[in-house]
């Protein structure tokens, strides 16, 4: 069982997949990051500007204060910080949008490399064999037809 665990461990690394999931990390990790000062420096300044300075991130509904008696404080705050869930708002529509543009743009080069007859893109072989093929098949059929066509 043990060495069979192994084993399959081993295939996964190899084949690749252990490695594309890291890219697929270290890329979302730096994605993160940039999302962050995107929406810290770049939408959220406008937003306080056109609310007159209101700092969102720090925005919350207070249900119960702290008081504070001879420097001991008395029961903690208790707040719904409703400004956080806005910045995490925005950055999940960021993502949302970004991630969206990026899979467009991707399926669109994918469609047109595969296309045979685009020749503004290298098509891959595979594709290109199966189109040889296609039209080798199709050509036989139309062949057979006639053949096979009665004279009226």
């Amino acid at each position: 069982m043990k060495i069979k665990l192994i084993q399959e461990f081993k295939e996964f690394a190899v084949k690749g997949n252990m490695i594309d999931i890291a890219i697929g990390v270290i890329i979302g990790a730096a994605f993160n990051k940039v999302v962050d000062v995107l929406v810290k420096e770049i939408f959220l300044p406008p937003l306080s500007f056109l609310t007159n300075g209101i700092n969102w991130e720090n925005k919350k509904i207070v249900l119960r204060e702290s008081v504070t008696v001879e420097g001991v404080t008395h029961p903690e705050e208790i707040a719904i910080g409703y400004g956080k869930l806005l910045e995490a708002s925005v950055d999940f529509l960021i993502i949302g949008f970004t991630v969206f543009l990026v899979v467009k743009l991707m399926n669109s080069i994918r469609k047109k490399a595969e296309d045979p007859k685009n020749q503004t893109v290298t098509t891959p072989k595979n594709i290109e064999l199966l189109s040889k093929i296609t039209e080798l098949l199709e050509k036989q059929v139309q062949l057979l037809e006639r053949k096979n066509r009665k004279p009226d």
